[in-house]
């Protein structure tokens, strides 16, 4: 997926829009995705002048972004409806919220240039609340990993 499909299934739009590309997903189960970090990110102003970094929040919420795209992949699959056949409007709605972060491990700093390559699996989901482990690679090392919480919106 590229930007465009993104955007018609996701609410969110920049600064906030934290992913750039959907490379793979399974609808439900998996996928993976890009994001390129850019030094005309707003938040490298304040974190840290002179020494940006990635906050890691942020990169926490790249991954649940990833984590919506697997969810309305799902709902697609489910109605038979491709992206192009979705207004945002409509699809925004099944987007759920994170709910908790589990686990999380930041193994090494991400930084304007890099590219990171975000994971996301489901784990086990029950009922409306879905456990989704969650990693981000750095030129082939992990950087990020853990576990989320996401809930399903109706």
């Amino acid at each position: 997926m590229n930007i465009q499909e993104i955007m018609k299934l996701l609410p969110h739009r920049y600064p906030f829009l934290l992913i750039d590309r959907v490379t793979d997903v399974m609808p439900g189960e998996s996928a993976t995705g890009i994001k390129n970090v850019s030094m005309n990110e707003f938040y490298f102003q304040g974190h840290f002048p002179g020494n940006p970094i990635v906050p890691g929040v942020l990169i926490v919420e790249s991954l649940a972004q990833l984590t919506a795209v697997m969810y309305c992949a799902k709902y697609l699959q489910d109605t038979g409806k491709s992206v192009e056949e979705v207004d945002g409007a409509d699809i925004a709605g099944k987007v759920g919220y994170l709910i908790e972060i589990r686990n999380m491990k930041f193994k090494q700093i991400v930084v304007p240039g890099d590219q990171m390559v975000l994971k996301v699996r489901k784990k086990v989901q029950l009922g409306s609340l879905m456990q989704v482990a969650v990693s981000a690679y750095v030129d082939g090392k992990e950087a990020v990993c853990g576990i989320i919480s996401v809930s399903e919106r109706e």
